[in-house]
């Protein structure tokens, strides 16, 4: 467990890095435009619509054998941002082997936790190993504050310091035995039980692309922000995500992933509309807070994810179910999350960014309502 949360924390400390200076990278080195950051996120975001089939090509590797690899992926995607990143093939490139790594970490992580955990208070675990990661991540993004704002350290420099976190991760990881995660996983599974968890995931997709591409986009473009300042956003979420994922997992296993979820989209229909009309509301100088307001909250309100994870855990016919089906839902997730920003984009450029945010909002409203059918019985 020791070693699991230590890795955690090591990829925690990653993400804090490359998310929070990847968006500025990219308009400082390329000037893309609203279009072209969206048109970007298709293939970023192919490896994550891979996530079951790769998944699958790799099953005769242990869970933690295979994190372990997949964390090396991060790494050297970072890399190739930070050696090669002034030209865009090669940019591209390295951000698809990161996007790999990362999002084949994201089921093996739940996985293993998962397995780790008592029976009856999976979400708790998971909330005390979310709060953990989620405390890395101020270490990264202090590092960008401090090699922004104190170093004035270039981004090749940033990038390859979040690199040599996810190596930590890997070494991590490939030391670790965990006794039920020895069997061979199943490549695949698709049951009809699990199509709510699935279309859950497909509204997850849609719902989270539009934030992560365009609620920075907002920020950069129209209220000129820095990468230190998307720091600090990061290192606020993170101290309120330290103490709120905990308390979350044990509101899970309390009150169920219905109640939790529903909650979450009518949340998220307030930080669509918050985004989106900030500007328009007469607020000033304020407006720009109300965003920093909405990201912050946006970034939080991701812990709640962890509730789609015991769901499943919740309905698996058996234990040997859950990784694979996570690993499929990521792939659901990621195959609305390829084609959402390209659309984003254009209704950005046409009919101007508000717009985004509002279909964001029906989206939400659509996830609180597939939410609303959600019954867990306890296996």
């Amino acid at each position: 467990m020791a070693l699991f949360v230590l890795a955690g924390a090591c990829l925690g400390a990653a993400s804090g890095v490359f998310e929070t200076t990847f968006n500025n990278y990219l308009n400082d080195t390329f000037h893309l435009t609203a279009a072209q950051r969206g048109g970007l996120e298709f293939p970023r975001e192919l490896p994550g619509f891979l996530t079951a089939v790769l998944s699958g090509a790799l099953f005769f590797l242990v869970e933690t054998r295979m994190a372990a690899l997949c964390a090396l992926g991060v790494a050297a995607g970072m890399i190739g941002i930070a050696t090669h990143g002034d030209a865009w093939t090669t940019m591209l490139i390295s951000t698809i082997v990161w996007s790999a790594g990362t999002h084949l970490l994201m089921p093996l992580q739940g996985g293993i936790g998962l397995s780790l955990a008592e029976k009856g208070k999976e979400a708790t675990l998971l909330g005390r190993l979310g709060a953990v990661s989620t405390a890395a991540t101020i270490i990264g993004c202090g590092f960008v504050w401090l090699a922004i704002d104190r170093w004035h350290l270039g981004y090749s420099r940033i990038f390859i310091g979040g690199a040599v976190a996810a190596v930590l991760a890997a070494i991590i990881l490939a030391a670790m035995r965990v006794p039920s995660t020895k069997t061979k996983r199943k490549p695949f599974v698709v049951r009809r039980e699990y199509r709510l968890y699935y279309a859950l995931c497909v509204l997850f997709g849609a719902r989270k692309q539009v934030f992560i591409t365009f609620g920075p986009w907002v920020l950069i473009r129209c209220f000129g922000q820095k990468p230190d300042v998307f720091a600090k956003l990061w290192i606020v979420s993170a101290l309120i995500g330290v103490l709120l994922r905990p308390a979350l997992g044990r509101w899970i296993d309390h009150y169920g992933e219905r109640k939790i979820l529903m909650t979450d989209a009518a949340m998220m229909i307030l930080v669509c509309l918050g985004y989106g009309f900030a500007e328009r509301l007469g607020l000033g100088a304020n407006a720009v807070r109300l965003v920093y307001l909405c990201y912050i909250m946006d970034q939080v309100l991701f812990g709640t994810g962890m509730a789609r994870t015991t769901y499943v855990d919740k309905i698996a016919a058996k234990r040997e179910d859950v990784s694979p089906t996570l690993s499929l839902g990521v792939s659901l997730d990621h195959a609305v999350s390829m084609s959402i920003p390209v659309l984003g984009g254009l209704v950005w450029m046409r009919y101007g960014y508000s717009y985004v945010f509002l279909g964001a909002a029906c989206i939400a409203l659509l996830n609180g309502f597939a939410a609303s059918r959600m019954r867990s019985p306890h296996r």
